[in-house]
């Protein structure tokens, strides 16, 4: 799977030759930045679209941070970010935000004779080997859960991300959620000051870090985990339930989320209820500047996006993500016609 991420990124570099960097040409070809964690989806999107249409989409997996600074800049035509911005920060940049894709965020682990889905975690767990208080693998909390197991007498190596991030976003506002105490003293954000780790730049550096290190532990999105052949841990959600991470579970987390009662479509997924959530699941969404240079970019911009929720959802439900409903499309069309020529 490795080999196929380097294609990926040969591919785009191929298809974003002679584009300018700010911007798009003749309001035809896209340009977009940000997150990582829907990079899996929106690589195979891009290139089934030029396929079909011969349009170029250069989409450059820089982190939701990165993405959300260079639309504000207007140096690409969309920007991305699992990290959903408030009403107040969208009008004041004058920025439409809508949803693309639902997915999760997993926690992967590298220690050796232990298999996916054998090591069960609870959020105390989580959040105390996060906060660097359980710091061995054989920690009585971790082996009560795990009779079974045999686990290391060994440190645990937590890796985080380096950059500003949508993942970490999602990941640090279930922890916020779950524990008081990481509430208080790190929190929720795109970045954090993190207790103690290892980063690495992208899902990509956190999923290469953790299979060098190993008794390693760290967050990737799901399609990481499964294309990198990383274990990933069950989790005990709200319900009291352990569960893996799968379409099933994402969507079971989505189940009762009020996209239309929720301004700028700001919801977030994590810790939700039901027996079969999995707990820190996410949305991520696109950035367009509701006043666009002309009619071109306009349609441009709606037509790929409406291409991507009519026709991409078979490829992202064989990535592992979800597709949005069909009544939150309809909601984000209603909400394209607003947009307006300079």
């Amino acid at each position: 799977m490795k080999i196929y991420a380097v294609t990926v990124l040969i591919a785009f570099a191929a298809l974003s030759y002679g584009c300018n960097t700010k911007g798009s040409v003749s309001g035809k070809n896209l340009s977009g930045a940000g997150a990582s964690f829907p990079f899996p989806a929106y690589s195979k999107w891009a290139y089934e679209y030029h396929q079909k249409t011969n349009i170029q989409i250069n989409y450059q997996s820089v982190g939701s941070g990165a993405g959300i600074a260079q639309i504000k800049k207007k140096t690409v035509d969309f920007g991305a970010s699992d990290k959903p911005l408030k009403v107040e920060e969208l009008d004041k940049h004058g920025l439409m935000q809508f949803p693309m894709l639902m997915g999760g965020v997993v926690v992967v682990f590298n220690i050796p004779g232990i298999k996916t889905g054998e090591l069960k975690l609870t959020p105390e767990i989580i959040s105390g080997i996060f906060s660097c208080k359980v710091k061995k693998w054989n920690d009585h909390e971790i082996v009560k859960i795990n009779p079974t197991l045999k686990l290391p007498d060994e440190e645990i190596n937590t890796i985080h991300r380096a950059d500003g991030s949508g993942t970490t976003w999602i990941f640090t506002n279930y922890l916020s959620k779950v524990s008081p105490v990481w509430k208080k003293n790190t929190g929720t954000g795109k970045a954090v000051s993190w207790p103690c780790g290892i980063g690495g730049k992208g899902n990509e550096g956190v999923a290469a870090n953790i299979k060098k290190i190993k008794n390693s532990i760290g967050y990737v999105e799901y399609a990481y985990s499964l294309q990198n052949s990383i274990p990933f841990t069950l989790i005990r959600n709200k319900s009291g339930k352990f569960v893996k991470p799968s379409s099933s579970s994402f969507q079971a987390a989505a189940a009762n989320a009020e996209w239309e009662k929720t301004p700028g479509f700001r919801v977030v997924l994590t810790d939700q209820n039901g027996e079969d959530s999995w707990p820190i699941t996410g949305a991520t969404f696109i950035l367009i500047h509701r006043v666009q240079p002309d009619k071109g970019k306009i349609k441009a911009l709606t037509s790929y996006f409406k291409w991507c929720y009519e026709n991409g959802g078979e490829s992202a439900k064989k990535l592992h993500y979800v597709p949005m409903p069909s009544k939150v499309v309809r909601l984000v069309e209603k909400q394209w016609k607003t947009l307006t020529v300079k």
